[in-house]
């Protein structure tokens, strides 16, 4: 019997990928912690064998059935039936209480997930997450790279991304197109001094839009010759070869 797919679902099945992936995340017996996306169970089984308390974000009603069948057996775990896309995590952790996240992404809302979690920061101190390696490589890119962007920039204000390790397609059922990495985010907020974010944002934004162009041109009407002199920072250079930090400096022109 084929597996139906309405939501895009490539279930994890090797066992030694799972106990690397948990070891990684750190089982704490007794902490109450969000899984994403748990389709059958996979991690979802041994955290709470471990003892850990589990409330899993599912959105297919197949997987709800499966999850369902596993509470009656594991009084720890917690099943909401939602889109992790409209996750509010004020329902779960508090700035004083943040919670820890894992979970095997969607590859489809990777992207839209991640920044609907970062910009909930305060009540989270950490994720592990497995990803298409793709994302995971614009995640964890450095200045000057290819895969350096808007995402990593996005992530990388706040958050310190560690790569762990790839997945091969072969660990899943039915196998995915694509490799996979697991990566884990611990949040490190307000690094980068930040004056105004949303116009950092935009800044941010308008430098990538053409990656081919120069910084004069790119931001030209929004950042004049005098403000990428008052920023240390050589306009003839594109923005995949600017670091955030200077990213920054320009964004904080208008309110220094």
């Amino acid at each position: 019997m084929r597996t139906r797919q309405p939501y895009g679902q490539h279930f994890l099945v090797d066992d030694t990928v799972i106990e690397r992936i948990l070891d990684v995340f750190g089982v704490v017996p007794g902490e109450r912690i969000i899984e994403i996306g748990p389709g059958r169970g996979a991690l979802t089984e041994p955290l709470l064998r471990a003892g850990m308390f589990v409330d899993a974000i599912e959105i297919d009603p197949k997987m709800i059935r499966a999850l369902e069948t596993l509470a009656q057996r594991y009084p720890g775990l917690t099943i909401h039936h939602t889109d992790a896309l409209q996750l509010d995590l004020a329902d779960f952790a508090t700035a004083e209480r943040p919670a820890r996240l894992i979970g095997n992404l969607p590859y489809q809302i990777s992207t839209p997930l991640l920044l609907h979690l970062s910009a909930q920061i305060t009540r989270i101190r950490q994720m592990t997450f497995m990803l298409q390696r793709e994302v995971v490589a614009r995640l964890d890119a450095a200045p000057g790279s290819k895969d350096w962007g808007r995402l990593g920039i996005a992530l990388q204000c706040d958050w310190d991304i560690d790569y762990q390790f790839d997945v091969p397609a072969a660990a899943f059922a039915p196998p995915p197109r694509v490799v996979s990495s697991v990566l884990t985010l611990w949040r490190h907020p307000d690094r980068y001094q930040i004056i105004d974010r949303p116009g950092f944002v935009e800044l941010v934004r308008l430098a990538f839009q053409q990656r081919r162009k120069t910084l004069r041109n790119a931001l030209a009407g929004r950042i004049d010759q005098a403000g990428f002199e008052r920023a240390n920072i050589d306009p003839s250079r594109r923005a995949e070869q600017l670091s955030i930090t200077e990213f920054v400096r320009l964004a904080n022109l208008k309110g220094s």
